[in-house]
């Protein structure tokens, strides 16, 4: 857990709802593992959200790249997709309401889901359908990690 105090005063400038639909696509092609996609965030400009990406596949690099380059608001948000309750109340208090839709999203928060679809957010649907697949996936290889070591 990263420490979020200090942070305060973001709210206008924060959440994913700022960026324009085509990087929020790239966005979700990089969470999906595409890394012509990631490479492309990171060459034209958006290097914030290829960190992101990796961040909320566990990558600690990404996550202090995203605190050291003023990006705290990302590494917040991806521990929130986590289930810190820390983070996800400083993403209600400090960003637009669609952050913390999306990051209960991630977790297949039905009300969150419904949120979203009832605002025709398509796009941030996909992405949390995504985020819960590849978090699912992590889970799934660090419980079976017996499975490879005795070949069963």
């Amino acid at each position: 857990m990263f420490i979020m105090q200090n942070i305060q005063g973001m709210a206008a400038a924060i959440g994913l709802e700022k960026y324009d639909i085509k990087i929020l696509l790239a966005l979700y092609e990089s969470i999906k593992g595409r890394k012509d996609f990631f490479r492309w965030l990171l060459d034209n400009g958006y290097p914030e959200l290829a960190a992101f990406s990796n961040a909320i596949r566990g990558d600690v690099d990404a996550m202090l790249w995203l605190f050291k380059h003023k990006y705290e608001w990302l590494a917040i948000l991806s521990n929130a997709i986590d289930g810190e309750d820390e983070a996800r109340t400083w993403i209600a208090k400090n960003a637009a309401e669609v952050n913390l839709r999306f990051a209960l999203a991630c977790r297949k928060d039905e009300k969150a889901l419904e949120w979203l679809s009832t605002r025709d957010l398509r796009l941030f649907i996909m992405m949390a359908r995504e985020v819960y697949t590849v978090l699912d996936t992590q889970v799934l290889e660090n419980v079976s990690w017996y499975r490879l070591k005795f070949g069963q």
